[in-house]
Formats: structure tokens, sequence, C-alpha cells
């Protein structure tokens, strides 16, 4: 399974971003067995969009292949793009590190 998470730096102790479509990085977190296997850091270049940041950043999570996106907030046409390519989300604030256990324990909650 692979997690893309929303962060504001490039390791697992960063903080999960308040946003999705505006965050600086991705940490696409490869699960296996309840245990991390590998991270892909992800540049999120829809940044600096004026509009369509989120739809950008979808489209970049869905080709990375995700089966799970971890963010504070996703923007509803983001959300619409992740639920097209079958990406479930849910909301996690703090540090990476914790909200992959939070996950791995089923701890987290999806956005409604």
């Amino acid at each position: 399974m692979k997690i893309a998470i929303s962060s504001a730096g490039k390791n697992l102790e960063s903080k999960v971003t308040e946003v999705f479509g505006r965050c600086p990085y991705f940490l696409v977190v490869e699960i296996d067995n309840k245990k991390i296997k590998g991270i892909e850091v992800v540049e999120n270049t829809s940044i600096d969009q004026s509009v369509g940041a989120g739809i950008s950043a979808a489209k970049i999570i869905a080709e990375k292949g995700a089966d799970v996106v971890i963010t504070g907030e996703v923007g509803p046409k983001a959300l619409d793009v992740l639920k097209q390519f079958n990406i479930q989300v849910y909301n996690g604030f703090g540090s990476i590190k914790e909200v992959i256990q939070k996950f791995i324990d089923g701890g987290l909650k999806q956005p409604k």
C-alpha cells in the first residue's frame, strides 16, 4: 500500500500540512505488513498555481500510485479527482511518523 502525505518537509519528522494542494512536498510512504518499506519525497509542483493547485496535486498523487492520502484538509475539487482514482482520503495532524502509526492502528478518520 502506498500512502501520500502532505508534508511541510522531506522526512518522517516533518509535520503534516493543513492543506493538500499547496503543501511543499508529499511523502509517498510504502507500507507492507504494518511496517514502512520505503519513502519517496515528491515536490509539489502545483504549489504556485493561481488556480487548480488541488486538482493538479491530486493528479501528481495518482501518478505515483497512491492508495491513500493523509492531509489536514482537501478542497472539494481535489477530493473529486482523488475519488475518481479510487484514492481514500484521511485527515491527520502532527508528525508524519505519528500519523502513519495512527493510520496503521486504524485511528484516523475520513472527512465527511
